[in-house]
């Protein structure tokens, strides 16, 4: 597509979008009786209307039948989590077997890591991205000294070469040959969440494996942003939230894959009694007999009423396709890309890659001077986007309910105060 700087273009865009009346299905914030420019969705992802009614079905089967509400309702809660498989299959590229929803993200990395970081004589040492998100990095350092080791010598941190804000992929899997024997864990993010880098998962996957180490990811920022292949690419593990482009509502449920190649193996566990086998669930026996699929890694029943918004979204989103999402995507950042650079103005650099392949909608904006208070100002107009310490501000125009137009408008509105901000200066 070529692009044109002007409203008129984007209306246009918008016009001919076969994704345009999915916007509708999503609650956007207002102030001062406006709707505002929302480019946060990788943050936190916009009210799906259905959420209300959704939580309200559980609500009103809890009220009429108290505790039958496992066997009876519409969505009975005893087998609640099967609900989500299909859709997670679909988003992630997995049999409904190597899904669940289940706990928090940084709860299920713990659990994944526990059975799949096995440090074994010199075999002890993880690689993952430098500056991975925080939480990634306390759960890398805590298991290394859950293991009795110093974590500052087992986890190997990749840093972009001198001068670039982004790995290479050869970075990364010379990394893993040179890691070799003494490599046990590759834990990466699939999109990493100050950049908005897309690494090459199925690379990454095939060089840890050759190595014969184990690859496992975090979704974050990924899921319901790009398609992904997890079975097709063979990896391990790995884990996600559903608060950002899935929509779910704060602090929503997290999600796992396993591979199917694991599941029958007898492996070290947390156990708990969701995990164990289904059909004898309710023995009450002592010995933790796992569930041959990722539902062993289960501890707890479903969180019902937090769940029911995900399964809301969810179902939006099997609607909507992936792939679809995924073309409208290219199209909504890369206009968004032409518009930042169309401004021309040094005050702002886009670290995240050029590549759409190695990118998904979101961009990361290196903020040269003046970040703090041009974030602050942007937002007195109605623009709700983030901002990562020390001086980017993140935008991710989501195709799920973003449009041309708030891509223009956010563009217009940045271009003002940038020269607002020359002005002062």
């Amino acid at each position: 597509m070529e692009f044109e700087n002007s409203k008129e273009f984007a209306l246009e865009c918008d016009s001919k979008d076969p994704l345009r009346h999915f916007r509708d299905k999503f609650l956007i914030p207002k102030k001062a009786s406006r709707e505002v420019i929302y480019l946060c969705g990788n943050s936190l992802g916009l009210q799906p209307k259905t959420a209300k009614s959704y939580i309200q079905d559980e609500l009103e089967n809890w009220a009429m039948n108290g505790v039958e509400g496992h066997f009876h309702g519409e969505r009975p809660w005893m087998p609640y989590h099967k609900n989500f498989k299909k859709y997670l299959g679909e988003l992630v590229g997995a049999h409904p077997t190597e899904v669940v929803a289940m706990n928090s993200l940084t709860t299920n990395l713990h659990l994944m890591m526990a059975t799949f970081y096995r440090p074994t004589g010199k075999r002890n040492k993880i690689i993952c991205e430098a500056g991975a998100f925080p939480s990634d990095q306390y759960a890398l350092e805590t298991q290394a000294k859950f293991h009795g080791l110093a974590a500052e010598n087992v986890v190997i941190e990749i840093s972009p070469e001198a001068g670039e804000h982004n790995l290479s992929t050869d970075q990364i899997l010379n990394a893993i040959v040179q890691t070799g024997d003494e490599l046990a864990l590759v834990m990466f993010s699939g999109v990493q969440y100050y950049t908005g880098q897309f690494f090459d998962i199925a690379a990454i996957t095939k060089k840890a494996h050759e190595v014969g180490a184990i690859a496992g990811f975090d979704l974050a920022h990924a899921v319901g942003n790009l398609p992904l292949k997890l079975n097709q690419w063979d990896v391990d593990f790995a884990v996600w939230c559903s608060y950002k482009y899935l929509n779910s509502g704060p602090g929503a449920v997290g999600g796992a894959f396993v591979n199917e190649k694991h599941h029958q193996k007898d492996l070290p566990q947390f156990g708990g009694w969701w995990g164990h086998n289904e059909a004898e669930r309710f023995k009450m026996e002592k010995g933790f007999k796992p569930m041959q699929s990722v539902d062993r890694w289960q501890l707890s029943n479903a969180p019902v009423l937090n769940m029911a918004a995900h399964l809301a979204s969810l179902e939006i989103y099997s609607d909507a396709g992936i792939d679809n999402l995924r073309a409208k995507s290219l199209e909504l950042t890369g206009y968004l890309e032409f518009l930042l650079r169309d401004i021309g103005e040094t005050a702002v650099e886009i670290i995240t890659p050029t590549d759409p392949n190695e990118r998904g909608c979101q961009l990361s904006l290196f903020i040269n001077r003046g970040g703090k208070d041009l974030f602050k100002r942007i937002t007195e107009k109605g623009v709700i986007a983030d901002w990562r310490e020390p001086n980017v501000i993140r935008i991710a125009p989501v195709p799920l309910y973003n449009s041309f137009d708030d891509v223009w408008q956010f563009s217009q509105i940045l271009q003002e105060e940038l020269k607002s901000s020359n002005n002062l200066h």
